[in-house]
């Protein structure tokens, strides 16, 4: 073999292993492969300015085509002036037309005001009923008002039929408030009575469900089919063994998790599965990795799939920034989330 043949073999090898980089290296693509994935394409959509999500979704995305076999698609909000991800640009998440092929669509993203040829795939999508995944912040994920088409996904939205918009209308909730003392009452989840044997929780250890990120508050009850399967109990402190809080913030524990469908164009409806929890730091714990990549199976229709315990150790290094405003690695690009 020519030195030529086994450079251009070794870089498809890397390319197959570790996925590749996108059109002007604006998103990430992982591979499919072996597994209960295999044959599907999950796009994950990050941008928000406070709880990591642009080094959340490239964890679970390895996690979901390393030891699962999806082929997974990770979209960032790119400064187009630089190349570089900076989720303070709520006006740019290049690649959305992903969604054309997607099987699933993950959704991490705050406040985002998108372009229509940004905003019109992801639209075309829920239109077509397929199944949604929305982590933390995507409740709140689109402040659009103005849009000349796509204002009804406004989180405030006052359309007709689709009143506080895409969360309310397909997460189950839009933003409400913070329901424990942000930043200073971490989170347990506990499993919402009844459901102890639902797919979504199988493997799920008592008290692995954990996260430095408070406990959102929503309306009770939550509209719909939706059924509660984790309640979020707000603990004193910061730490996954902290007691929790006694008197009403507990009384009743907000819901943290859920299920729900949501309506498509015409007739079509489509799964869904939310949490409020999701952020880089709360990736940290094995059962809420578990519960997300339960979900995502759950949403595709593959329940009869997950065993026993889902596969969900992390991949690759994965020391993910404390959650706060302005604190995104500067100078970061989509190719550094492909390194292992």
């Amino acid at each position: 073999m020519t030195n030529s043949c086994f450079v251009a073999l070794t870089g498809l090898w890397t390319v197959l292993s570790l996925g590749s980089l996108a059109a002007e290296e604006a998103w990430i693509t992982l591979p499919g492969g072996p597994g209960i994935g295999q044959g599907k394409h999950i796009v994950l959509i990050s941008g928000d300015e406070e709880y990591r999500s642009e080094e959340a979704l490239p964890q679970l995305a390895k996690i979901l085509s390393k030891q699962h076999g999806f082929q997974c698609t990770v979209l960032f909000a790119i400064d187009p002036a630089t190349g570089e991800i900076n989720p303070t640009i709520r006006e740019n998440i290049p690649g959305t037309e992903a969604l054309k092929t997607a099987d699933l669509m993950v959704m991490f993203t705050r406040f985002r005001d998108l372009p229509d040829a940004q905003m019109e795939p992801i639209a075309k999508y829920l239109e077509s009923g397929k199944p949604v995944v929305g982590l933390r912040t995507a409740t709140h994920a689109f402040n659009n008002p103005k849009s000349p088409s796509f204002a009804k996904y406004h989180w405030q939205s006052g359309t007709a039929g689709y009143e506080q918009g895409f969360g309310r209308q397909v997460l189950g909730e839009t933003w409400i408030n913070h329901h424990g003392q942000h930043g200073k009452q971490s989170t347990r989840g506990i499993v919402a009575p009844g459901q102890e044997a639902h797919p979504i929780l199988r493997g799920i250890a008592p008290g692995t469900i954990w996260g430095p990120t408070d406990v959102y508050g929503v309306r009770l009850p939550l509209p719909g089919d939706s059924q509660p399967l984790v309640l979020g109990q707000v603990l004193v402190g910061m730490k996954p063994d902290d007691a929790a809080v006694e008197g009403p913030q507990n009384e009743p524990m907000m819901p943290i998790a859920w299920t729900k469908t949501y309506a498509g164009a015409g007739d079509k409806t489509g799964r869904v599965f939310t949490t409020t929890m999701g952020a880089a730091t709360d990736l940290t714990s094995e059962g809420t990795r578990r519960l997300i990549v339960n979900g995502c199976f759950w949403a595709l229709g593959l329940e009869n799939h997950i065993p026993e315990k889902t596969s969900v150790e992390i991949v690759g290094p994965f020391e993910p920034s404390p959650f706060k405003f302005g604190g995104h690695l500067p100078g970061k690009k989509p190719a550094d989330y492909l390194k292992d």
